[in-house]
């Protein structure tokens, strides 16, 4: 059975994989979505580029689970790679697409709209499928992403991943592995040596301080798997439910 779900996450993963270079914020969505839950979420990295540079993502949202199948956020989000810089409104609309539990693997579906707020930028409509399996006290995730640009200076369709594998020790302390990564196009893949991977460990947890309310928190440090990638990425997460 343990195998079974490991080719199962992996082969999903797999067939999917790849969007644009992940920025160095990204996090890895997750399918589970609770009723009426808000929360208040920051997200936050750094990555140093291949060239010397040094690109930054930060962002800040509000979200509320409309029902027990459906999570709303919207974020404003700041990145900066040299000197170049971009503002950028994101909604993002997550469903839970079956019951927590009850098959092998939990699926779920991310929509995500970016719309900059500087001139003559593209905006883009990211796809993320979720899935989810577990076994024990180990959780593996592995989400396909799809990333399509339009308007001024658009740009092909992406292919990318994400993923993550932790082992639940105690609510306030999980730790385990997390990926990003993309191969470009989706219908014509980058050299493998153009082609970008990073991953790394991370650390989890959540801690409840009062009724309905907890500080969430996830954080990882990536390393380049190939030429492609940034030499390294720190990225982290705090949310705050209530």
């Amino acid at each position: 059975m343990v195998i079974k779900k490991l080719y199962t996450i992996g082969l999903l993963t797999g067939l999917f994989s790849q969007h644009a270079l992940a920025g160095p914020a990204d996090y890895v969505n997750v399918p589970n979505v609770e009723s009426g839950e808000k929360e208040i979420d920051f997200k936050a990295g750094t990555a140093k580029l291949a060239n010397g540079e040094r690109a930054q993502q930060s962002s800040i949202g509000f979200g509320y689970g409309v029902n027990q199948y459906w999570f709303t956020e919207v974020y404003y989000q700041h990145e900066r790679e040299g000197s170049d810089a971009v503002s950028i409104a994101e909604w993002e609309n997550k469903f839970q697409l079956t019951e927590t539990g009850k098959y092998p693997v939990d699926i779920g579906l991310v929509v995500e709209i970016e719309a900059p707020l500087n001139k003559n930028q593209a905006y883009e409509l990211t796809v993320r499928p979720l899935f989810q399996t577990e076994f024990g006290k180990v959780q593996l995730n592995g989400n396909p992403v799809i990333t399509s640009t339009y308007g001024p200076n658009k740009g092909p369709t992406q292919l990318g991943y994400q993923w993550q594998a932790k082992y639940r020790w105690k609510p306030t302390f999980e730790f385990g592995l997390q990926g990003f990564g993309g191969m470009g196009k989706w219908n014509n893949w980058d050299a493998a040596d153009e082609q970008d991977h990073k991953m790394g460990p991370a650390l989890f947890g959540k801690f409840d301080i009062g009724t309905h309310q907890a500080i969430k928190y996830n954080t990882a440090m990536l390393f380049g798997t190939s030429n492609g990638a940034a030499n390294s990425t720190f990225r982290m997460q705090v949310e705050y439910e209530f």
